[in-house]
């Protein structure tokens, strides 16, 4: 076994930056797509062929590819002599967070106040959206059918809270939120409310002419900035971890791993996916055909047969990295009482019987691999027998494509709030046990 992996805050310090400037999925795949160009790979389009006699095409040669589709982005590193039937090796997580999300007709207004509808995306703790500083974010469709990001990262809305005054039962009984009267936040005073008023206001910030948005994807994030927390800083709070931490480890593992690149004996892949918080079922999700398309396509284009497509995939591996829960210091109960994993104890190895997990012994054993090749010390996850077990794309991928697939990640507490915490230490041990699986 190789030496532990001594602590980098080089890495979380990173992860940091990466947090911040990606309120949306469609920043996120932005910043990756960034970082992926700065150590040579290069994106290619859906729309082009990728004929295997053809010099530009994707996996024709050895290098680095990318693809990108709304917000969701596929990436890999095809090795120097690598053969059309050659597995992959894939990194999978996902691009999206529970959060509130604009509707068709975000002008609304009563009393005076002018706010915005907005919908609830996913499954967030609707009580850590209130009273927050919150800004606006997403994706811009003009006229001419491009798009546009656009990002008001300063205190723009707010969901105010009813004061303990006119809810004197609120500490005894628990707070009570319907998500349709109490979750419209609030962004100025007025009683004239007018329709396109705050797409007008977005047109001006995001520089665009009046008139030319006629589509919009947005959603509404914290402006607080991820910090360090506690004592010694061995403490990461921030927003969207789940499941920004593993798509920032997946890029760094992979964009490790090309920088060697010779002699690799898989095909390394990062996949991240949109709307796992909703069901994975797009066209830019898990269970859509996005991953499937693009490895085949990669296959052919090295000249590859059906056959060594079905080479290639039956000795492919997926870890699918997302979030996982901590030990809780005051809710202990609630966890299984044999597995309590503990914040910068390692990526913890997601298990679950009845597959809402994908991982089996034979994925443990290449997880454990992984981990000791990279010195990195590991957990295991199983949820107490008397609660509901949540999902991940684990089981979608494997079942989907056909792929061995195991589920990893790290243990966080407060999941799905609008700012969760971690261990310092965990996000740098994830992106090791992650560089040493797609090394093989």
């Amino acid at each position: 076994m190789s030496e532990p992996s001594h602590f980098d805050r080089g890495h979380t310090d990173d992860l940091m930056t990466f947090l911040a400037a990606s309120p949306t999925p469609y920043h996120t795949v932005a910043n990756a797509a960034e970082r992926l160009e700065k150590a040579g790979f290069r994106q290619v389009m859906e729309t082009d062929a990728w004929d295997a006699g053809t010099s530009a095409a994707p996996g024709a040669g050895s290098g680095g590819t990318y693809v990108l589709r709304g917000g969701a982005i596929i990436a890999w590193y095809v090795p120097e002599g690598a053969a059309p039937h050659t597995p992959f090796r894939i990194v999978g997580a996902h691009t999206d967070s529970p959060n509130l999300r604009v509707k068709p007709r975000p002008d609304s207004g009563t009393q005076g106040w002018r706010q915005v509808a907005v919908e609830i995306y996913g499954g967030p703790l609707l009580n850590s959206w209130l009273d927050r500083d919150l800004g606006l974010a997403g994706r811009l469709s003009l006229r001419d059918g491009s798009t546009r990001l656009v990002n008001v990262d300063r205190p723009l809305l707010r969901v105010p809270q009813l004061a303990i005054h006119l809810d004197r039962s609120v500490n005894a009984d628990g707070l009570k939120l319907d998500k349709q009267r109490h979750m419209q936040p609030i962004w100025g005073l007025g009683e004239d409310v007018r329709d396109g008023d705050l797409i007008a206001f977005l047109e001006d910030t995001a520089g665009v002419p009046s008139g030319e948005v006629t589509g919009w994807d947005l959603m509404v994030h914290s402006v607080e900035p991820p910090a360090y927390l506690g004592r010694d800083k061995e403490l990461l709070a921030g927003p969207r971890m789940d499941n920004l931490l593993s798509v920032h480890a997946g890029t760094a593992a992979l964009t490790a791993v090309a920088a060697t690149g010779a002699g690799l004996p898989y095909i390394p892949v990062l996949a991240a996916f949109d709307h796992e918080e909703n069901g994975s079922q797009s066209d830019t999700g898990a269970d859509g055909p996005l991953l499937g398309g693009v490895l085949e396509r990669s296959v052919f284009a090295r000249g590859g047969s059906y056959e060594d497509r079905a080479r290639a995939f039956a000795g492919t591996i997926c870890l699918s990295s997302d979030t996982g829960h901590a030990v809780h210091p005051n809710y202990a109960e609630r966890h299984d009482p044999t597995h309590h994993p503990r914040i910068d104890g390692g990526p913890i190895l997601k298990v679950n019987v009845n597959n809402r997990y994908a991982t089996d012994g034979s994925g443990r054993s290449v997880f454990a691999a992984a981990c000791e090749k990279a010195g990195v010390p590991f957990q295991s996850f199983v949820s107490n027998n008397s609660m509901p077990c949540g999902t991940t794309i684990g089981p979608i991928t494997a079942a989907r494509h056909g792929i061995r697939t195991v589920d990893i990640g790290v243990a966080i507490l407060s999941m799905h709030s609008a700012r969760e915490l971690c261990g310092a230490k965990d996000p740098f041990l994830l992106a090791n046990a992650l560089t040493a699986f797609l090394e093989g």
